[in-house]
């Protein structure tokens, strides 16, 4: 159900109806238009969820015959908006961007729209501007899958919250859908949260520096719930320091190989699957039919503060040390080399 996604209508449909949508999407179409060219702005570079999709974004321009201008935003908030202000002026056809900051585009998108730039929100909602297409994978099913594995395999004890970036809107989703299998159990007593932080920039660094500082407190802890697998590296290598790695339960998010390792290894619990290989080929595809006029195949409604905003949302895959080789191996996401080297 997606009834739990705050300020999204969501379209309903089957799982039947999703592989057709996603089928119908990926068809080559000839396009109208010579010369397009998208520009991209990525956060960063350093962990593999944002490397695999600027590599997707690469093969599938190539594949589509169009021109790719990407930025990486290395961390930095300041650098990603003169990044983008850079590909505006290069008067790109369709702006993607994936925002460190969601709240800092708002005259940006602006500026774009009134060059005539498309503008897509990719995987970060742009708050409060005129976008005119938000992709996504489903952010609170993903916090769903997060909190739900985490109470059923640790249904009493101590918990630490990590949440992501507070400016950027998916860490609300992931931190709300997680919360509505972990409240619960809060209320009743049977679980404590011993502390609650976010994560600027989703930077591993502060994860570690986080968790280090609690466990040299109170080192009675039972389950970490964290939103990706870079926030998860940074408190598992505290938790190594602290002698508690394989002892208490964590959560993560992006598959990145590093987790997978350490799922396999028993440091880390569980990971999310978003395929960013498929993230960013809807990406591509809609870039197109945006610039082409044509009509995209949405199943969703996110209201970014300044208007209902279009969306196309995937729906993501729970990973466990027990499905590994279905979910990750089969679909070709990892390598066997990649994970077990």
């Amino acid at each position: 159900m997606y009834l739990s996604i705050p300020k999204v209508f969501l379209v309903p449909v089957s799982y039947t109806e999703i592989i057709m949508f996603k089928e119908e999407l990926y068809e080559h179409n000839p396009m109208d238009r010579e010369n397009i060219v998208i520009g991209v702005s990525l956060p960063n570079q350093r962990i593999p969820r944002w490397i695999r999709d600027k590599e997707a974004f690469k093969y599938y321009t190539d594949q589509k015959g169009v021109t790719l201008k990407l930025e990486d935003a290395d961390y930095d908030p300041l650098l990603q908006t003169k990044q983008v202000e850079d590909l505006i002026s290069q008067n790109v056809d369709v702006l993607i961007i994936a925002p460190l900051d969601s709240l800092a585009f708002a005259s940006l998108v602006k500026k774009a729209k009134e060059a005539g730039i498309k503008v897509i929100s990719y995987d970060g909602l742009l708050q409060n501007s005129n976008s005119d297409l938000y992709i996504s994978y489903n952010g609170t099913q993903v916090g769903e899958l997060q909190g739900k594995y985490l109470v059923q395999n640790v249904p009493k004890g101590n918990y630490i919250i990590l949440s992501g970036d507070p400016n950027d809107d998916t860490s609300k989703l992931y931190k709300d859908g997680s919360m509505l299998y972990i409240i619960p159990l809060v209320a009743t007593g049977s679980i404590k949260i011993v502390s609650s932080v976010s994560i600027p920039n989703w930077n591993p660094v502060e994860s570690y520096n986080v968790i280090k500082t609690i466990l040299s407190k109170n080192n009675n802890i039972n389950a970490i719930l964290s939103p990706t697998d870079a926030i998860s590296g940074g408190a598992i290598k505290a938790l190594e320091e602290a002698g508690l790695a394989g002892k208490v339960a964590i959560t993560g998010q992006d598959a990145s190989p590093a987790a997978i390792k350490r799922i396999i290894a028993g440091t880390q619990s569980m990971t999310v699957l978003k395929d960013s290989r498929e993230l960013a080929k809807v990406a591509v595809n809609a870039s197109i039919k945006l610039v082409n006029g044509e009509s995209l195949d949405t199943n969703a409604i996110i209201n970014n503060g300044f208007k209902d905003v279009p969306a196309i949302i995937l729906p993501p895959t729970l990973v466990t040390r027990y499905n590994i080789p279905e979910t990750i191996i089969n679909t070709g996401f990892l390598s066997p080399n990649d994970i077990y080297s």
